[in-house]
């Protein structure tokens, strides 16, 4: 009877470890899953690629594509933020990576270009490359003798140049060109000159102006540091200083001196720069279609309280298409651009 019993015992305790063992190994085994599971999503962030991205992105810009541009400059060496936004950091460090590469055109704009040398200095760790090499991230001097402050990126597509913000005194583009377009005049002189990105697009502005039937004129450029301080010290000793900068930019606050900008005129307007060309018709055309070709009326009229001088039709600047058409359908200023 008793051996019977001990049996019985036995017999019991066999089945709750089996019980406890079966229970047991499912839990074990889900521990196990989630082990993989984290090694695994570790393992894929440890090999995320990071390349160069598609499309061109400029300032403003904001979303995932911006991120990617960040993370392959943070690899590459730039100290930025990869918080998906083209910001002023952002602008410099392609613009500083677009400066050590020579055949690659200088805007701060992410482009195929700019991808392309993206990609090799991703790919070729001995690249002939330095983050910050070709453009301090800081000017040299901090304010010009006006005591205007001083942008340390005049390279910029977007550059704002005002009476808020100026460029170097030695500030010279270095990739000036003449565009193949009309002037009143035959002599070489460097105001014929702008930014060669500019300028190809000047000059399918002036062919589709001639296929509209315009007879379009371009009158001034490129304007350097030392000739706009000439210009400016004459007007102001004419009609004072405070009038003078009405209507002429002390140096280093031109936008002439970035290589974007060009005074248009007309041989009805006897190829002067005065408001009545905004009411003739190749004033009219230019204001209506300057933005497919990625300029702006600058110096809008009733903006003046805005941009601090008087209304400009003739003055155009170089912006690029998708910044320009913005600005012109919204009517707003390139400072209100910004503001935005």
């Amino acid at each position: 009877m008793m051996l019977k019993r001990l049996c019985i015992a036995l017999a019991i305790l066999m089945v709750i470890s089996g019980c406890s063992s079966n229970n047991k190994e499912p839990q074990e085994q889900q521990h196990d899953n989630s082990l993989d599971k984290v090694e695994s999503t570790t393992t894929q962030e440890l090999e995320e690629e990071i390349t160069a991205p598609n499309g061109t992105l400029q300032k403003k810009d904001q979303g995932e594509e911006v991120t990617s541009l960040q993370k392959a400059l943070r690899e590459i060496g730039y100290t930025i933020s990869d918080n998906g936004v083209y910001d002023e950091a952002t602008t410099w460090a392609v613009t500083d990576l677009q400066l050590q590469f020579e055949e690659t055109p200088v805007s701060g704009v992410y482009n195929e270009a700019t991808q392309k040398i993206l990609s090799i200095v991703l790919e070729d760790a001995e690249a002939k490359f330095q983050p910050g090499k070709a453009l301090p991230k800081k000017a040299e001097s901090t304010t010009t003798t006006y005591g205007t402050p001083i942008i340390s990126n005049p390279y910029d597509q977007l550059a704002l140049v005002n009476k808020e913000y100026a460029l170097p005194g030695d500030y010279l583009p270095e990739d000036l060109v003449t565009p193949n377009v009309r002037f009143p005049f035959t002599e070489d002189l460097p105001k014929k000159q702008m930014r060669q990105i500019a300028a190809i697009k000047l000059e399918k502005l002036f062919k589709a102006a001639d296929e509209a039937g315009m007879d379009l004129y371009a009158q001034s450029g490129f304007r350097s540091y030392d000739r706009q301080h000439a210009i400016f010290a004459s007007n102001a000793a004419e009609h004072g200083e405070e009038a003078a900068n009405n209507f002429s930019a002390r140096p280093g606050e031109s936008e002439h001196q970035t290589g974007l900008a060009m005074d248009v005129t007309s041989p009805e307007m006897n190829f002067q720069l005065n408001t009545e060309f905004g009411k003739t018709d190749e004033g009219i055309w230019v204001k209506e279609n300057a933005a497919q070709f990625g300029f702006i009326i600058r110096f809008p009229e009733g903006k003046e309280e805005i941009t601090q001088y008087q209304y400009e039709p003739w003055h155009i600047r170089y912006v690029g298409e998708k910044t320009a058409k913005e600005i012109m359908e919204q009517g707003i200023t390139l400072e209100e651009y910004f503001e935005e």
